[in-house]
């Protein structure tokens, strides 16, 4: 199913379900310029024809898939990512340090490295990277820093509702996460702010943001 997420002033956001693991993919569509962002084609390429053709109505311009950003490197989240580019002629990106391995992963290695903090200025909006170290070296949230709301986290593998992502029980790669995801998302940005895990259900900073101690306390 594809459901459209967020409609705000100037994007829409939608997702959809397209793996029996519950990956989730989103499509960023410019209201003004058609320009579209599709973070992580992570499986079934027929539901994610389906997805973008469902935003076909959010534009006053013909919409355009121009990127396909990649959260990580997991081969869950980039099983379409060769075929979509193809068929959509959509550049690729993905953080510095899981570029090769998404090009392992997937046979298609992202024409473009992210490093954190880095900006991707596409027509009618901006996204911010948010290098998150832990659940993989090169792990990415994506945030849409809306000038006329609350920001939208497209977080990945690295924030769910209830905990900081899967970093197998090892001390270091948990501290890597928890301290990343403490200063570069809850620090950064206010309680509104609206979170889109890489699978399930989406939920706010404000709502996690009291049990941060909680998970640095149980390690996971």
């Amino acid at each position: 199913m594809n459901t459209l997420l967020e409609n705000r002033e100037l994007v829409t956001v939608r997702g959809a379900s397209v793996s029996e693991q519950d990956n989730r993919s989103y499509l960023i569509t410019s209201k003004e310029t058609g320009a579209q962002v599709l973070i992580d084609a992570a499986d079934n390429i027929e539901q994610l024809r389906a997805l973008i053709a469902s935003a076909a109505e959010d534009s006053v311009q013909p919409t355009r898939v121009v990127m396909i950003a990649t959260t990580h490197q997991h081969w869950d989240h980039v099983r379409a990512l060769k075929d979509l580019a193809a068929e959509t002629g959509a550049t690729t990106t993905a953080g510095t340090e899981d570029v090769e391995a998404v090009e392992k992963e997937s046979g298609l290695r992202p024409e473009h490295s992210l490093e954190h903090d880095d900006v991707g200025q596409f027509p009618g909006f901006d996204l911010r990277a948010i290098h998150l170290r832990g659940h993989t070296p090169g792990s990415i949230a994506f945030v849409y820093e809306d000038p006329t709301g609350s920001p939208i986290i497209l977080s990945g593998d690295s924030l769910f509702p209830g905990g900081v992502g899967n970093t197998w029980k090892d001390p270091e790669r948990f501290a890597s996460l928890i301290s990343d995801v403490s200063a570069r998302l809850f620090d950064r940005y206010p309680d509104d702010a609206v979170v889109y895990p890489g699978h399930g259900d989406p939920t706010t900073l404000g709502a996690e943001r009291p049990h941060l101690d909680e998970w640095r306390e149980r390690g996971w």
